[in-house]
């Protein structure tokens, strides 16, 4: 049963970041294409899990860097999938340190958000992946083959950046298929959070220098040819300026359908598939297909 929501001023964050967080919709209106495996018409529900499964993948990532383990089994649900890879990162700087260790806390938080609203329709932990998603990102970015996301702190905002990315377009989407006014007042406030990490993520590597730059555009551009057509990722400059907010030219975040979306996080551009990259087996729930 899906518990009804008290006024939702609870925890905000994330509703689809679904890509890492949210999901669906074009500027100029919804697009999407129904598949024999979906039903026609998402329902809200349907969503929510969408945005569980990523903030389980995201929680787990922050969590892992900053604490060096992950989430608590009695958050992950009872029929959780393994997670592999993930380590506690040395910060240098002790700043950034502390603005990963408050991303890790919100993301749990919205993971307890989503299970508390789905009451027994919460699906469980996804069997996730950094070991085999990150090798397969830094292949596509030309990164190395070296590269471990949670080596240093350059390299664990910069593995962040990939997600929050991607959720805040994601979130701009679901806006536009809400139809319970509580789940998109939650929409709108975790849109905001996600919009806050995604801007302090790129700053902190913009500061970084031209090292994390060009890692950036790498990791920019190899998102952006497997998620569709548009081009709809920037990196950290801009007509060799700061871009610290990508955004259409009237300064409105894009939008990413759902099957943009898992193209991203199950790193492929064929359209149909149902696993890979982060999630080995897929995602679970409603929206599973690319």
């Amino acid at each position: 049963m899906i518990r009804a929501l008290p006024t939702l001023f609870l925890p905000r964050r994330r509703l689809l970041q679904l890509g890492l967080g949210a999901t669906l919709a074009s500027t100029a209106g919804l697009v999407r294409v129904s598949r024999a495996d979906e039903p026609a018409e998402l329902k809200d529900e349907d969503i929510f899990q969408f945005a569980l499964n990523l903030e389980y993948m995201e929680a787990e990532y922050y969590l892992r860097g900053t604490t060096g383990k992950g989430i608590d089994d009695a958050d992950a649900g009872g029929d959780a999938g393994a997670v592999t890879g993930g380590k506690q990162v040395s910060f240098d700087t002790p700043a950034v340190g502390e603005f990963m260790s408050e991303v890790a806390e919100n993301e749990l938080a919205h993971v307890r958000f989503y299970r508390k609203t789905l009451g027994d329709d919460a699906v469980s932990r996804p069997a996730i992946d950094f070991d085999a998603g990150f090798a397969a990102v830094a292949k596509a970015a030309g990164l190395g083959e070296d590269f471990d996301p949670f080596g240093n702190e350059m390299n664990f905002v910069l593995g962040g950046m990939l997600f929050e990315d991607v959720g805040v377009t994601a979130y701009a989407g679901a806006a536009t298929v809400l139809k319970n006014e509580e789940f998109l007042a939650a929409a709108a406030g975790i849109l905001a959070v996600e919009a806050y990490h995604m801007g302090m993520a790129r700053s902190t590597l913009y500061r970084m220098g031209e090292t994390a730059w060009k890692a950036a555009a790498a990791v920019s551009d190899a998102r952006d040819k497997i998620d569709g057509s548009d081009d709809k990722d920037q990196g950290l400059q801009l007509e060799g300026k700061a871009n610290i907010v990508p955004s259409t030219p009237d300064a409105i975040a894009f939008t990413r359908t759902p099957q943009e979306v898992l193209r991203i996080v199950y790193l492929t551009d064929q359209e149909g598939a149902t696993k890979g990259g982060f999630y080995p087996n897929g995602m679970n729930g409603t929206i599973t297909s690319t």
